[in-house]
């Protein structure tokens, strides 16, 4: 009986968020019941009925009918899914294995690049035939193309990696990260490839024939922009789970546990029989792999990639949101990733609209003893220039007093409760 009324209320207020969210397009207040949805399904201690119940509530009825109305919240639920995809995956490396890796984010542009060279006209520059490829099927043929790649290439960058720990790894990672960077950016001469700085563009989209006519139903209205969004939110969503149920099979497996040893004391680990060549190659895989995923469907939903958006400062982010959330916790770098992606793309450019029309409006604080006319607001002051001075404070404030993340591991916690 408690199980129902608890999928019941979380089920409830999840339909509300989504009523709240059409209520108010393009008002941060309005994600508020969103988080509160998300926060309780991946902290309290519930039934897993619970939460699946209130996590599909949130995900396939409020965000998608919400949507219909304000569309910036599939982007929204695209970035997050895209995010968490990446998370997750560097949470294999860092969080479970314990391999700090700072070159995560090339992974994720050899998904990408994998793609958009055969999804546009690029590829005609160094190979005979007709280009660029259908969206159906070779998008979906491609994104498992660049699943393999991304793997390959997480082994190829692991094994120079083997012998070496932490802040020694981390250079390493570095280093082979930035390599495939410039890689993509030089690459544009003797033989065009990446097409350099420039970038790909167009890229091929899948055809979503089948989506439009079912969306006519509801909406005669409906435009491809607002399919496509659809397409890519309930795209990403299955690859969500599908990464999240790979995660929680591997922690429950062998490799699980041979990958918390490592973690936990490697000299142990070899002694007691661990392979720690193939172990740690099997993380930097499986790292790589969900990164590789992503990759293709970012080129798809963009449908242009640069190297810009490949570099350092997304390894970091992403590192920032398996931290945020805590190490080893497959839950807590979701909502890593969820809060994170909201601060830089809603949070914080919402509060720089409202300073600008405050200042714009001339508007005169007045609490008595003191007095601040905003239009004497330095126009230098936006927060979102200074997203990543935020976010570097907000690390801070999290190793200082909750170093464990928002939602640490089960074994963090028991090691925290103990001390306790």
């Amino acid at each position: 009986m408690k199980t129902k009324l608890l999928s019941i209320l979380l089920l409830t207020l999840a339909c509300a968020s989504g009523a709240a969210l059409c209520s108010a397009p393009r008002a941060s207040w309005t994600l508020l019941p969103v988080l509160a949805v998300l926060f309780l399904c991946l902290t309290m201690r519930l039934p897993r009925t619970v939460r699946f119940t209130a996590g599909l509530g949130l995900l396939l009825i409020a965000i998608p009918f919400a949507g219909f109305t304000n569309t910036f919240l599939f982007e929204l639920g695209i970035q997050i899914g895209i995010f968490s995809a990446l998370a997750l995956g560097l949470n294999v490396v860092v969080g479970m294995a314990g391999l700090l890796d700072l070159g995560y984010a090339a992974f994720f542009a050899i998904g990408a690049y994998t793609w958009a060279i055969f999804g546009s006209t690029q590829a005609s520059y160094f190979m005979n035939g007709n280009f660029p490829l259908a969206g159906w099927p070779y998008f979906y043929l491609f994104a498992a193309l660049a699943v393999l790649t991304a793997a390959i290439t997480g082994i190829l960058i692991g094994l120079p990696a083997l012998r070496l720990r932490g802040d020694y790894l981390a250079v390493v990672t570095l280093g082979l990260g930035e390599v495939v960077r410039v890689l993509a950016n030089n690459l544009d001469h003797p033989v065009n490839i990446t097409n350099g700085p420039q970038g790909i563009s167009p890229v091929e989209r899948p055809p979503i024939p089948w989506l439009m006519d079912l969306l006519h139903i509801f909406n005669p209205d409906a435009s491809p922009a607002l399919g496509y969004a659809l397409f890519f939110y309930l795209l990403v969503i299955a690859i969500i789970g599908l990464v999240v149920l790979i995660n929680v099979r591997l922690d429950h497996s062998r490799f699980g546990r041979a990958w918390v040893a490592i973690r936990e004391d490697e000299i142990a680990a070899r002694a007691m029989g661990i392979s720690l060549t193939r172990t740690k190659l099997f993380a930097f895989a499986t790292g790589a792999a969900f990164s590789g995923a992503m990759g293709a469907v970012f080129a798809a939903k963009q449908r242009f990639i640069s190297p810009e958006s490949f570099t350092l400062l997304q390894s970091i982010t992403i590192l920032g949101m398996v931290i945020l959330g805590g190490m080893g916790s497959i839950r807590g770098a979701i909502l890593g990733a969820a809060l994170v992606t909201l601060l830089n793309i809603e949070v914080l450019k919402s509060c720089s609209d409202f300073l600008n029309t405050l200042r714009q409006t001339g508007f005169v604080l007045d609490l008595g003893f003191f007095q601040y006319n905003f239009a004497l607001l330095p126009s230098q002051l936006e927060p979102a220039k200074y997203e990543r001075m935020i976010f570097g404070l907000i690390l801070v404030l999290m190793m200082i007093f909750r170093p464990q993340g928002l939602i640490p591991e089960v074994r963090h916690r028991l090691e925290l409760e103990k001390d306790d």
